[in-house]
């Protein structure tokens, strides 16, 4: 039985989508130690076991990014964003303004980049939340196809530009003299 069919019974009452806010709070007193999972749009959803692949590739845009960034942004790991009221992603990689995010997750990024080895439709699935935030240039390191997907031009809740990138360098709009490659992305070591 499909998820979605076994909720089917509970319409039209619908159900209740978790606000950001009650959702940080519910992590504050301890209930998910031991999970890890986000927020979409409401909705907890598990994230997927992290495969050497995906790890090392993570590994790899880190170092590429903090050379490259030299302190003008902030660049965060795996880490919450305050996306909207209803959704705290935490993508691999965010790069957002510099700023003191002590007391607030930071809710704008520069660029957001996931990396895709079996995840790939549900990281395409976050490009609708990342365009309806207005995020500006939102990558995909598709392992499987050995490809860079960016997304860039936000128009309401889609991306009016989407290029897969398999060569070549790749230039974030919204981060002058930052510039990387697919091939070193991609390096395996």
């Amino acid at each position: 039985m499909a998820v979605a069919d076994a909720y089917s019974p509970f319409e039209p009452e619908g159900f209740r989508p978790l606000k950001r806010a009650e959702y940080d709070k519910l992590i504050e007193l301890g209930l998910f130690d031991d999970e890890r999972l986000e927020l979409i749009r409401g909705v907890l959803v598990k994230m997927s076991p992290q495969r050497a692949p995906h790890a090392s590739t993570v590994q790899k845009l880190t170092e590429l990014l903090m050379a490259r960034l030299q302190g003008r942004f902030s660049l965060r790991i795996q880490l919450p964003f305050a996306l909207s009221d209803d959704t705290e992603p935490e993508p691999d990689v965010a790069v957002v303004p510099l700023g003191a995010y002590k007391a607030e997750h930071p809710d704008t990024a520069l660029l957001v980049i996931e990396v895709s080895d079996t995840t790939l439709k549900k990281d395409q699935a976050k490009a609708v939340d990342y365009a309806s935030a207005g995020i500006g240039e939102y990558w995909i390191v598709n392992l499987s196809e050995q490809a860079v997907d960016v997304y860039s031009s936000p128009e309401g809740d889609h991306y009016a530009k989407v290029r897969t990138i398999r060569s070549g360098e790749l230039r974030p709009s919204a981060l002058p003299g930052v510039v990387l490659t697919v091939a070193e992305i991609l390096q395996s070591d």
